[in-house]
């Protein structure tokens, strides 16, 4: 191999490895929402749903880097066939469903607007 070919192959390894280590670091770093999430899991809500569920899905999205604070509750068995015992405890039909102390129940996908009110966490000022 020439030389020429082994600095343009040590350079893709280098870029690779770097793009590799800045989404570690962009993904792992403290999210703009730690705050509002963690005082929803203060106040007792609880956000139950499914891997499957793409609104599951668009609404961790809606937290960013903050979703792996979320007082979350993996409903569906591994295979995606059946429910958990805890949300058929629950009666979980739909989801995402959140859970609040005071009995209320919100399903659907939820703005990030509607669960502040529903439980007096401050959002952030962007």
């Amino acid at each position: 191999m020439s030389k020429g070919a082994l600095i343009f192959w040590g350079l893709i390894v280098v870029v690779i490895v770097l793009g590799l280590g800045a989404a570690f670091f962009v993904k792992t770093g403290p999210g703009d929402l730690d705050s509002f999430t963690q005082c929803l899991e203060d106040k007792g809500a609880i956000f139950y749903g499914a891997f499957w569920c793409p609104h599951c899905q668009r609404t961790k999205a809606l937290f960013g880097n903050s979703a792996k604070l979320l007082p979350y509750v993996e409903c569906s068995t591994p295979d995606g066939k059946s429910q958990l015992q805890e949300c058929k405890d629950k009666e979980i039909k739909t989801y995402p469903t959140w859970i609040f102390t005071d009995g209320n129940i919100l399903t659907g996908e939820r703005t990030l607007q509607e669960l502040a009110e529903k439980t007096a966490c401050a959002l952030p000022q962007s």
